[in-house]
């Protein structure tokens, strides 16, 4: 007995010199956990983009995540370093990058291609309204003290740079007539249609509309206001307040704040806008603006509607207009309206179809339509349908609800959806056709397998998907007509006869189960099994799968269910005519397969009326061990689709089978009692054991052909409960390791311990070392040695680690204990060799363990990496392939994550879809600048220049005419924001009479070059700047200072300067002269603005400040 205990302690103690000798396998700088592949929507989605060439599908969270949707499967998820919301964000138009913007006002512009954030812009103030102008680089930027600011994105050099001029709430606000309240925030900012951005239409939250042209640097139409007449009909939902003139009812607008807006025909002509109140107002914007500080209260002008005639009203969220297509003079369309309705009704989006054919006056209602929403809102989205050719008409509707649903309704079901005749009326919205279902069956287990490169498995089941993925699909959507079409595949995951590397299978609650081709970051199906098996009525078919497992040698896949049921299906053999077994424990039937879709079920296994919880092949596949929740274990034989044996799991322990693990014999003579090798009759694979654990923590190991226990008690750890157990055998090749060995026999020789003498404290048989040597060699590679199999025991709070030949030991070799308890363990390999352990809390932290020391590697959590919350029973659609791929569900997300930095499967952006097509990009803009080419051969725009002059001489009040511009060439915003300053003193107002705008000389002001502010690019030099001025000293004749004040002359001082003496005519031929010489200095002025221009001077800035010299010249020094 001493010399029992005697062994071993000096085993164990060897154990731990040997660790301490060779230390882990798996350093910190190896692991890098990131999230590769991401299906589904966000539960925490709000916001939604749509790029209309690319047909790509953004959507913002709350969580700082972007999800961007392609079509066919392609998907990418963007991670922010800020676990913000998003509260803004829009793509820019073919151009591959995705603007963003958080609640902490940091604009981010991602890069679709690389997937990465390619340049962020911390704002210092708060953003509230915020604009990309379509096909373009540049964004407007409106903040909480109402200043107007633009943004450029220079792709080449990957940075925000900001412009020096803005428009600040008071320059605006004077010149509206309203200065007193010059603190009010920008609330929205729309680019009017057609007008290549020059026009902008700036919203501030008190209710004021300003219409201002960019280019001409003037406000071209005024809304709102101090004071807005409106008459209080109080009437109809559905009628429109057209009648304005007579017994009007004063509003202060600082209580009617604006909500929402957005443009109501196609051209720009008519805004509507939302208030907190509930009310909408319609303002045409194609009449003239009235004079300074007066609103328009034309009923011609502007007109009211009311959904609904309750006192208290929901605000107006979100404003959405569709124009109606079919509508050939652009005055039908519908408007999609949130909010407006009663405080506690039912939340509904409205949609309302608007008509005004023979003026704004005569706008009315002709049908309204409210669509129940499936959740609450969050946001929508209207978009062109395929194939049309006029992108500004939106025909088709997203809608996005909580928590992260996407419907999706067509021209088609929107129209039913008005013609119907009830005011409540639900149409069936196409759901996003998810690749893998998460709800409605609800997954209940799932299982990620890589199958081994030696195998011919792989071909085998490419070939066998090839036939398969005809089969029925789950879930009812489709992707036939979805509208997201975006994205390229990699040009990996469409060679031709690439075979399946590896394979991820998914169970549902309804007993079916899903087949996925995992190879490759896009997801493709295999097949499809139905619950219910084709010729065999069995009851409990269809209840919810509990485990599965599948033989990548024999092609066999093992499903099992709650009522204790196991389906085994041949998926090398899919033809009808076939055989299906029904097994029981006393008998077996046999039936004839109905012909059908889908793999073969060659045989239904019910043996107890107990749930499933652990199913595992051996390793030639001839065998498979059925665990079940009241403790039983059962061996079947694959060949003869027969049982083997059913046995207690644990001998005296009805406690559940947690795990069942098979292993060759060979590694483990020693610790059976008979020393003899078996084999099978076709001599392919040796005899196998088993381990069983149960879930109280006891460890039984039994004859994988018989049943028997090989050991005569099994290992228990007291008072834990068991979650995990791994047999490790890996092969390592190392000379210390063969002395090692050798040091532990001369221990064993010198304690004289015989090894059929069993230890009476651990209740184990004793390791016959010489037999192990024996059988070691015969096996192992000159060189190469075989480590003890090690058994790796996890449970809730304490992980043991023990030899596999010693497990009667009580003490383990090695021992960790945690005050968290673990809900979920894998192992991790590299090179095929297990290296490391994962174990994951309850609390999401998970912590990643070296083998075989079980020394902490690193520790993070892994829902802050998804940024999901924990939920319960996560853990049974939780699974590994043990390479450091780990596949996790959550709601209607489905996420993979790669631990290891080496593993190039996944994150190489060659492997990933490429989420922006540049071939479709070269497409688009090829046709566009053909567009716009034709476009200008047809019309003559207005010079730069010329509309400056007319703007700072006041001119006279015309209509706003609006060309249908194609929005490709956006040069002349890149002069004016960036390199012309803006007038911030007072702009011109376009006024109701045709008078004459007296310009006060303290209104001229030439400005100072400005400086363009950057994200990374340094100030400009002062030579630059140097030479700025020397132009300007050169153009304007040596420049004029601006202190010079003008001198009072006596009437003899002037006659005797310009009073000149001859007849007419020589006074006339002198006239000429100097106008002839006028006109050449002005052509050579011309001629040389022309040449600055080209130069990279801006023309308009140049000109700007040689008419405000002119002036002042005009004025005294004359």
């Amino acid at each position: 007995m001493f010399a029992k205990k005697l062994l071993h302690k000096a085993v164990h103690h060897h154990f731990n010199q040997k660790f301490q000798q060779h230390g882990g396998s798996l350093q910190s700088t190896e692991l890098d956990p990131r999230i590769v592949i991401h299906y589904g929507i966000p539960s925490s989605a709000s916001l939604l983009a749509f790029d209309s060439i690319q047909r790509l599908l953004a959507i913002g969270t709350l969580d700082g995540r972007l999800k961007v949707i392609g079509g066919d499967n392609i998907e990418g998820l963007l991670i922010s370093s800020k676990q913000l919301p998003y509260k803004y964000l829009e793509f820019l138009q073919n151009q591959g990058h995705l603007v963003g913007v958080l609640n902490d006002n940091d604009i981010q512009v991602w890069n679709l291609e690389t997937r990465s954030l390619i340049c962020s812009l911390q704002w210092e103030s708060n953003i509230t309204a915020f604009s990309v102008i379509s096909g373009s680089h540049f964004i407007y930027v409106g903040d909480e003290h109402g200043l107007f600011s633009v943004i450029k994105f220079d792709a080449e050099e990957g940075q925000l740079l900001k412009s020096s001029n803005h428009l600040s709430a008071k320059f605006l606000r004077e010149a509206a007539g309203f200065p007193e309240s010059s603190d009010q925030p920008i609330v929205g900012i729309l680019s009017q249609p057609y007008s290549s951005g020059n026009r902008l239409l700036i919203a501030f939250q008190d209710g004021l509309l300003i219409l201002w042209d960019v280019s001409e640097a003037k406000i071209v139409f005024l809304g709102g206001g101090k004071d807005l007449e409106l008459k209080d009909d109080g009437g109809n939902t559905s009628e429109m307040d057209t009648n304005l003139p007579a017994d009007i009812l004063e509003q202060n607008l600082g209580d009617k704040e604006i909500s929402a807006l957005c443009w109501a025909s196609s051209d720009g002509s008519i805004l509507a806008v939302g208030y907190l109140d509930g009310d909408i107002l319609f303002w045409n914007l194609s009449s003239a603006a009235p004079s300074k500080g007066q609103q328009t209260t034309s009923s011609k002008n502007v007109v009211r509607l009311q959904l609904s005639n309750a006192e208290r009203r929901i605000p107006v969220i979100v404003l959405q207009w569709s124009n109606n297509h079919k509508s050939h003079n652009d005055c039908t369309g519908q408007l999609f309206v949130y909010g407006g309705d009663e405080i506690g009704s039912e939340e509904v989006l409205t949609v309302l179809t608007l008509e005004w054919s023979s003026g704004m006056e005569s706008l009315r209602c002709i049908g309204r339509a409210d669509l129940t929403l499936n959740g609450t809102f969050a946001d929508l989205i209207l978009l062109p349908s395929l194939g049309e050719r006029d992108l500004n008409s939106k025909d088709d509707l997203f809608v996005l609800t909580n928590p992260g649903q996407i419907h999706y309704y067509d021209n088609d079901s929107l129209s039913a959806l008005l013609s119907q005749q009830n005011r409540t009326s639900s149409v069936s919205a196409q759901e996003f056709p998810v690749l893998i279902p998460m709800a409605d069956p609800s997954l209940t287990v799932a299982k990620l397998i890589k199958l081994p490169s030696q195998l011919n498995s792989s071909k085998t089941l490419a070939e066998v998907a090839s036939i398969l993925k005809t089969s029925t699909k789950p879930g009812s959507a489709s992707f036939a007509n979805w509208p997201l079409t975006g994205g390229v595949p990699s040009h990996l995951s469409t060679v031709k006869g690439a075979g399946v590397d590896r394979v991820y299978f998914v169970g549902y609650s309804d007993g079916s189960v899903l087949l996925c081709d995992a190879t490759h970051p896009i997801l493709s199906y295999i097949c499809y099994i139905e619950g219910e098996v084709n010729g065999v009525k069995v009851a409990g078919s269809t209840t919810p799968v509990t485990k599965l497992d599948f033989c990548s040698v024999s092609l066999l896949l093992a499903v099992g269910n709650e009522c204790g049921l196991v389906r085994v299906y041949d998926l090398k053999n899919c033809s009808d005519g076939k055989k299906i077994h029904f097994v029981t424990e006393t008998k077996i039937e046999v039936h004839d397969a109905t012909p059908g879709k889908g793999p073969h079920c060659s045989a239904i296994f019910s043996l107890l009326n107990s749930p499933v919880q652990a199913l595992s092949f051996a390793n030639s596949g001839t065998k498979l061990a059925i665990g079940f929740l009241s403790g039983r274990v059962a061996v079947c034989d694959m060949k003869s689709l027969s049982v083997l044996f059913l046995i207690d799991g644990v001998p005296g322990s009805s406690s559940p089978i947690t795990s069942i693990v098979w292993k060759q014999q060979t590694c483990f003579q020693s610790a059976v009692n008979s020393p003899k090798k078996l084999e099978t009759p076709s001599g392919e694979s040796q005899e196998e054991i088993l381990f069983i654990l149960s879930r109280d923590g006891k460890i039984n190991v039994v004859e994988g052909d018989t049943g028997k226990t090989i050991s005569s008690r099994p290992f228990h750890v007291k008072e834990s409960t068991a979650i995990s157990m791994y047999v490790i055998d890996d092969i390592i090749s190392t000379s210390e390791v063969s002395n090692d060995k050798q040091h532990e026999e001369s221990l064993k020789s010198t304690a004289g311990a015989r090894p059929e003498e069993p230890v009476q404290e651990s209740s184990s048989t004793v390791v016959n070392s010489s037999e192990a040597e024996v059988s070691s060699s015969e096996i192992t590679p000159p060189g190469e040695v075989l480590l003890d199999p090690l058994v790796l025991l996890c449970c809730e709070n304490s992980l043991h680690l023990l030899s596999a030949k010693a497990l009667g030991n009580k003490k383990p070799i090695r021992k960790v204990e945690h005050s968290k308890s673990f809900y979920w363990t894998t192992i991790l390999k590299k090179d095929d060799k297990v290296c490391g352990i994962l174990s994951l809390l309850q609390t999401g932290t998970f912590e990643i363990r070296s083998l075989p020391d079980l020394e902490l590697v690193s520790e993070s959590s892994l829902l802050s990496i998804l940024r999901w919350n924990y939920k319960v029973n996560m853990d049974k659609t939780m699974c590994s392939d043990e390479n450091g791929q780990i596949v996790l569900a959550n709601g209607s997300e489905l996420a993979f994550i790669s631990l290891l930095a080496s593993e190039n499967e996944f994150r190489s952006l060659e492997r990933l879809p490429c989420l922006h097509d540049k071939v479709l990009a070269a497409a688009a803009d090829a046709a566009f600048t053909f567009s716009s080419n034709e476009k200008k051969k047809q019309t003559t725009k207005p010079g730069i220049l010329g509309g400056i002059v007319k703007g700072l001489k006041g001119g006279k009040t015309t209509q706003p005419v609006l060309h249908k511009i194609q929005t490709s060439n956006f040069s002349h915003l890149e002069d004016i924001f960036f390199k012309h300053s803006f007038p911030d003193s007072r702009p011109t107002v376009v006024v109701a009479d045709e008078k004459e705008v007296e310009l006060d000389i303290d209104d001229i002001q030439i400005d100072e070059p400005k400086i363009v502010a950057s994200t990374s690019s340094p100030d400009v030099k002062n030579k630059q700047k140097d030479k700025l001025q020397n132009d300007r000293e050169k153009l304007f004749h040596g420049g004029s200072n601006d202190d010079v004040k003008p001198k009072i002359r006596t009437a003899e001082e002037i006659m005797a300067a310009y009073r000149k003496t001859g007849d007419a005519a020589s006074t006339a031929a002198q006239a000429r002269n100097k106008l002839m010489e006028r006109q050449e200095k002005l052509e050579r002025i011309s001629q040389r603005t022309a040449e600055l221009q080209n130069g990279a001077e801006n023309f308009a800035s140049l000109a700007n400040e040689l008419v405000k010299t002119m002036e002042r010249r005009k004025w005294w020094q004359i």
